[in-house]
């Protein structure tokens, strides 16, 4: 259980009663204490308690005014009456008035320690039940956002069981980029990737705080405010709509309805031609060609025209999906290796905003398009690699990684990888462990120098980390390797 509070005027028996919960076995996260029934009051209406130990004879507010006053809280603790055995009568009283349990003092331990047992485990499967109803709810409310065709029937059944509990009186539905919020709060409903969106159901008192605080680095569309569950499907539609528009104009929060820029006809026509199929047709056949500027002028033409809305979210989502259509049936033979990297990118809007996309779009474009050109250009390609391979023997002891080697030979980092692994079968990392493997075993077998020295001259500066890569590669340490090669010679 989270919180207990014990309620005791007397400070001994307080830090008695204390002192046997945590020793009860049961795990509490936080115990609190207070010396009157209006102390206790306060407390139970600021924040959530799960189980209330309380005496009867108090100042102030006796246990039985407190007992009553609970009552009236939306969220009421489990409470145990503590009482002298001339109190009895009045323990009798509180049971009837919803008291769980009751302590005689002096306290016995044992008893304690019972009841905190049965409660915990009342607690938790009241936790699970409400945990269980919860996911529940939730697989309803997605289902009510997802179907146009939801009979009248289960829409009264939907309200019957859900609007109290999930206080849909009065909302808003935020959508926004799949992130999954682990510590979403209470106060909100939280839907993760629902049709690729994370949606909140906020209440309008909320709302703000929501804003602030979990979502204030986001990119969120907002629907306008609805009322009951018959409204949530439109809203939902409406959160979506202004989540795409917040990734098209890297806006931070737009809300549904809200009015765009006032865009004039000569800029909205040329929004137009960017969509039209002719552009669209360019912007693929562009590619693999010698005209790398005019592609990246055309996709940057595209990229401004969306931000500054000259193009609906609709009609860009429209051109990228035709887009990566085209390639897949254009360069056929060349998607294997790039299906993973076009599966991410055709997924635009799980990334937050239109700028981050652009950005590993761009990267991606530019290196397929040097993929494509390579395929027309095999044998440079291959002298390239030849020297690439030739300095990687010559320099094999040096701190040598891909990017050196790549820049030496003037070519993509990403192009240098494929083509690479393509042309020795290998990738780059083992193929320098390869080589450096084999000089060592070399070393090991013809001279006498050190581990440490052969460590350096293959390319090493720790000792132990050679040690580690040799064992794994030959199955022997250095040590025992040059031992079988003595005894074998």
């Amino acid at each position: 259980m989270k919180t207990v509070l014990i309620v005791e005027d007397e400070k001994l028996i307080r830090q008695g009663i204390r002192t046997m919960i945590q020793r009860s076995g049961v795990p509490v996260e936080m115990i609190m204490e207070c010396g009157n029934g209006e102390m206790a009051l306060e407390i139970l209406q600021s924040q959530k308690v799960d189980v209330m130990f309380t005496d009867i004879r108090m100042p102030r507010m006796t246990g039985i005014e407190l007992v009553q006053k609970v009552q009236e809280l939306p969220e009421k603790p489990i409470i145990v009456a503590v009482s002298g055995y001339a109190d009895f009568s009045y323990a009798v009283e509180m049971l009837r008035m919803g008291v769980r349990e009751y302590l005689l003092k002096p306290v016995e331990r044992e008893k304690l320690w019972s009841i905190m047992k049965q409660l915990e485990q009342e607690i938790s499967v009241s936790q699970e039940n409400s945990r269980t109803s919860k996911r529940l709810g939730h697989q309803q409310l997605k289902y009510l956002m997802l179907n146009e065709k939801i009979t009248e029937e289960e829409l009264n059944t939907m309200q019957s069981e859900y609007e109290s509990e999930f206080d849909l009186h009065g909302y808003y539905v935020y959508a926004l980029n799949p992130k999954e919020f682990h510590d979403a709060r209470e106060q909100y409903i939280y839907l993760h990737n629902v049709e690729g969106y994370d949606v909140f159901l906020v209440s309008e008192k909320n709302a703000p705080l929501l804003l602030k605080n979990e979502l204030a680095q986001e990119h969120v569309g907002i629907s306008l405010p609805h009322s009951g569950i018959r409204e949530l499907r439109a809203a939902y539609r409406e959160a979506t709509e202004a989540r795409q528009s917040a990734f098209c104009t890297n806006r931070m929060h737009v809300c549904s309805g809200e009015r765009g820029k006032r865009i004039p006809e000569q800029f909205y026509g040329q929004g137009q031609k960017l969509t039209g199929e002719e552009v669209k047709l360019q912007r693929v056949q562009l590619l693999g060609t010698d005209k790398t500027e005019e592609l990246v002028k055309a996709w940057n033409g595209l990229f401004y025209a969306v931000t500054n809305e000259w193009i609906t979210p609709f009609d860009f989502a429209k051109c990228i999906d035709d887009f990566f259509k085209d390639i897949r049936k254009t360069y056929r033979n060349m998607m294997e290796d790039e299906e993973d990297n076009v599966k991410r990118l055709a997924d635009y809007y799980s990334f937050s905003a239109l700028m981050p996309w652009q950005t590993e779009f761009m990267d991606w474009l530019l290196a397929f398009h040097e993929r494509i050109n390579s395929r027309y250009d095999v044998n440079k390609n291959q002298q390239k690699i030849k020297q690439a391979i030739d300095y990687i023997q010559k320099n094999y002891d040096k701190d040598l990684n891909m990017a050196v080697v790549s820049n030496h030979i003037s070519m993509n980092y990403s192009l240098f990888s494929y083509l690479f692994k393509e042309y020795t079968g290998n990738n780059f990392v083992n193929y320098l462990k390869g080589i450096r493997m084999e000089e060592a075993k070399r070393l090991l077998a013809e001279t006498d120098l050190r581990i440490i020295e052969i460590s350096a001259k293959v390319g090493y500066d720790n000792e132990k980390h050679f040690m580690k890569i040799f064992k794994t590669s030959c199955g022997v340490s250095p040590s025992e390797y040059r031992k079988n090669v003595q005894l074998n010679s």
